[in-house]
């Protein structure tokens, strides 16, 4: 019985099992049937709004299509109506050519019809002046020879006295011509340069030194003087062979006198007596030192003297042997005024007149210091001092124009450039200045003597007169000898001899007095 019910139940499980799995087929495809149906309609769906985007999507495009084809259409009829109006704008330019040139044909036919009626006549004129011009040679020739029948000369010498009154009148008016010349030139041309020199000069003010051959040490009692003379006079001996100057103790009170043309030697001897003075010991051991220490110290000075003074005028980039150079001129002198104050005085007024012209002025201040370097050196060159500075500027690498305005401010070299007349001129002013300089007597008066005796030279001068310290001149000629007219050539010329062959400061005034006196006695 139990077989039975488990064989029944197992028959039910199966069935159950055939027939749930029949349902499932069933179920899955009936549910793949559904999903067919489903897919095909999405499928439909999605189709048709595709086939509408497309259909919006073409009409745009035909739109827009049709909108690019309106505006090409418009542009090419504008550009085609712009041609035709270019077309018809040269048509109406070409038609205007054309009707001008033929108008100028015409012109040239009626302007060449003339020109040939016009030559025409000239032909028929230039046959009539020929035959006037034989008829006036003829006349001529007649009236020249019976000019010399009369007057008992012939036309070569007529030609000659006539050639030669011309030369005179020719000599006299150019004379005065010239001196016109000259007065107009002097009013016009001078008085800006008046200027430039004149606030030149005011806007430079400096002291004038004036130096001696010999210097004064002032000392407190007499008593010091036997110690310097030392014992058998061994210190006073010691102290000229250590320091080259020439010591002078007379009876002058509290006073000694230094004498040496080196005012560096003088200057080495003044501080080292000073030294030995203030300490009190005096020996020839104690002197040899101190004037070595002293010789020391004025070179350390002329370097710093050297330094500040490229300072003070804004000078740059000097060469070391230049500054000492500079420094040296501290203690030089020429025709008694001192060399640097000349020096710094004419590169102020350098960079000045030079600044009033227009042109660099630190490059005319820089030649204007240099200027006179050729004096300082202590051997004494065979050549000028400013063609000896002109080298040693050279050496030491300066510029050529200020090279050049070195060696040619004395004209020993020929200027090249602009800033060399005015250092020229400035050398000039700093050094004829009343009072700058001191020039020896003798030269003094040697060269008044020569002055007078250039113009004695002249026929028919009878006195000369140099007055004003040889800065005028007035030469007194026979009124019989010397015309009116030959006074003025005879001052240009003595004006002009000077300039060539003399060396003079400033500027020399030649004064021709002409006069002409009659004198009668009443008896």
């Amino acid at each position: 019985m139990i077989t039975i019910l488990q064989i029944t139940e197992s028959s039910i499980v199966l069935k159950l099992m055939i027939v749930g799995g029949v349902s499932l087929i069933g179920g899955g495809i009936l549910s793949y049937l559904l999903w067919n149906v489903a897919l095909k309609r999405k499928s439909k769906h999605i189709i048709d709004e595709a086939m509408t985007e497309a259909e919006v999507i073409k009409k745009d495009k035909i739109l827009q299509a049709k909108e690019k084809f309106f505006q090409l259409k418009s542009e090419h009829e504008k550009f085609i109506n712009e041609r035709n109006n270019k077309l018809a704008a040269a048509e109406n330019r070409f038609n205007q050519k054309e009707s001008v040139l033929s108008q100028k044909i015409e012109e040239n036919e009626r302007a060449k019809k003339e020109t040939e009626l016009i030559r025409e006549n000239l032909n028929v004129q230039m046959r009539l002046l020929e035959k006037k011009s034989e008829e006036l040679d003829k006349a001529h020739k007649q009236q020249v020879e019976q000019l010399e029948t009369i007057s008992g000369l012939s036309a070569e010498d007529a030609k000659q006295q006539l050639i030669e009154s011309l030369k005179e009148e020719s000599k006299t008016e150019a004379m005065s011509y010239i001196n016109e010349i000259m007065d107009e030139a002097k009013m016009t041309a001078s008085r800006e340069a008046k200027k430039v020199v004149i606030e030149t000069i005011q806007r430079v003010a400096t002291e004038t030194a004036i130096e001696n051959a010999v210097t004064v040490f002032n000392i407190e009692s007499d008593e010091i003087k036997g110690r310097i003379i030392g014992r058998e006079g061994r210190n006073i001996r010691a102290l000229e062979a250590a320091t080259g100057v020439e010591i002078i103790v007379d009876d002058t009170p509290e006073a000694i006198i230094l004498s040496a043309f080196d005012p560096v030697r003088r200057e080495i001897a003044r501080l080292s007596l000073h030294q030995l003075v203030t300490d009190g010991r005096i020996h020839p051991a104690r002197i040899e030192e101190i004037v070595s220490k002293t010789k020391k110290q004025i070179e350390e000075e002329i370097a710093e003297v050297g330094k500040r003074t490229a300072i003070d005028l804004g000078i740059h980039g000097l060469h070391p042997e230049l500054i000492r150079l500079i420094g040296k001129m501290k203690y030089r002198s020429s025709y008694g005024q001192n060399l640097l104050q000349h020096s710094r005085e004419v590169a102020n007024l350098s960079a000045i007149m030079a600044s009033e012209l227009g042109l660099n002025p630190k490059l005319a201040k820089r030649a204007g210091l240099l200027h006179d370097i050729g004096k300082v050196p202590d051997d004494e060159p065979e050549i000028p001092h400013a063609v000896f500075g002109m080298k040693l500027a050279e050496k030491y690498k300066e510029k050529p124009e200020i090279c050049n305005a070195i060696g040619a401010h004395h004209d020993e070299v020929e200027m090249i450039s602009l800033i060399s007349p005015i250092i020229q001129v400035c050398d000039a002013i700093s050094g004829a200045r009343p009072g700058a300089r001191r020039e020896v007597v003798e030269s003094y008066i040697k060269r008044l003597k020569e002055l007078e005796n250039l113009a004695l030279s002249y026929p028919g001068v009878l006195k000369t007169y140099a007055i004003q310290a040889g800065r005028e001149l007035r030469v007194i000629v026979g009124s019989e000898k010397v015309s009116d007219k030959d006074a003025d050539s005879l001052s240009y010329e003595i004006a002009k001899r000077i300039q060539d062959e003399m060396t003079y400061p400033g500027q020399v005034k030649i004064t021709v007095i002409r006069e002409t006196r009659a004198v009668s006695y009443a008896k």
